[in-house]
C-alpha cells in the first residue's frame, strides 16, 4: 500500500490535518473493493482527489476514468450524458451517442455534485448502480455494463431527502461507504 505522504505527492494534497488523513486512509483502504463511495465536504476542499485515488489505486486503474459534473448538465440532457441515445430519439439527435455509463464500462464513473441531479434522473442512476443495467434514450434494449460509481455532494443529502429532492434509496446505494473531506479552515 502507498504511503499517505506518497499519496499526497502524487494527487497533490498538501497539509497533514489529522481527519483529512483519515479520509485518504479510508480512500486508500475501500480502493481495492468496487463498494460505492459518498465523498462529502464544502465547496473547494479537494473531494475530486478522493475518486481520483481510489480509481489509481483499484483493479480498474488501467480502465477508464470518466467524471461527469452533475450540477453543470442541463436538467433536459442529463439522460442523454449519462446513458446515451439512439439516433432519431429527439429533435437533433442526428447520431446514435455512447453515454458516460457505457464510456466508464470496466472502469470508474465519477458523479459530481449528486445532490443537483434531479429526481427523474437519480432514479436512472439508482437502477443502474441495482441491476447494472442502462438504457439509451430511445431505445427499448437493456446494456449491461460493469461500472463501480464514486459520487459527491457539497450538499447535506439528509436534509435533501428530508425536503424530498434527493432519493433515500440511492443515497443509500451511493454511501456504503461515506468519506468526509474537512473544511479548509479547520485544517491547521
Amino acid at each position: 500500500m502507498d504511503s499517505l505522504l506518497a499519496i499526497k505527492q502524487r494527487f497533490g494534497i498538501i497539509g497533514n490535518d489529522m481527519h483529512l488523513n483519515r479520509a485518504l486512509e479510508k480512500a486508500v483502504r475501500v480502493a481495492a473493493t468496487d463498494i460505492s463511495v459518498l465523498v462529502t465536504g464544502e465547496s473547494g476542499v479537494g473531494k475530486e482527489n478522493i475518486p481520483k485515488i481510489i480509481h489509481a489505486l483499484s483493479h480498474r486503474k488501467h480502465a477508464k476514468y470518466i467524471a461527469v459534473n452533475c450540477g453543470a448538465i442541463p436538467e433536459g440532457t442529463i439522460d442523454s450524458e449519462l446513458f446515451g441515445h439512439e439516433k432519431g430519439a429527439f429533435t437533433g439527435a442526428v447520431d446514435k451517442r455512447i453515454g458516460r455509463f457505457e464510456q466508464a464500462n470496466g472502469g470508474t464513473l465519477f458523479l459530481d455534485e449528486i445532490g443537483d441531479m434531479s429526481l427523474s434522473a437519480q432514479s436512472k442512476v439508482l437502477r443502474a448502480l441495482q441491476e447494472n443495467l442502462i438504457n439509451r434514450v430511445g431505445s427499448d434494449k437493456d446494456i449491461k455494463v460493469d461500472v463501480r460509481v464514486l459520487a459527491a455532494t457539497n450538499k447535506d443529502l439528509k436534509k435533501e431527502i428530508e425536503a424530498g429532492r434527493f432519493r433515500e434509496d440511492l443515497y443509500h446505494r451511493l454511501s456504503v461507504i461515506l468519506i468526509h473531506v474537512p473544511p479548509l479552515k479547520d485544517r491547521k
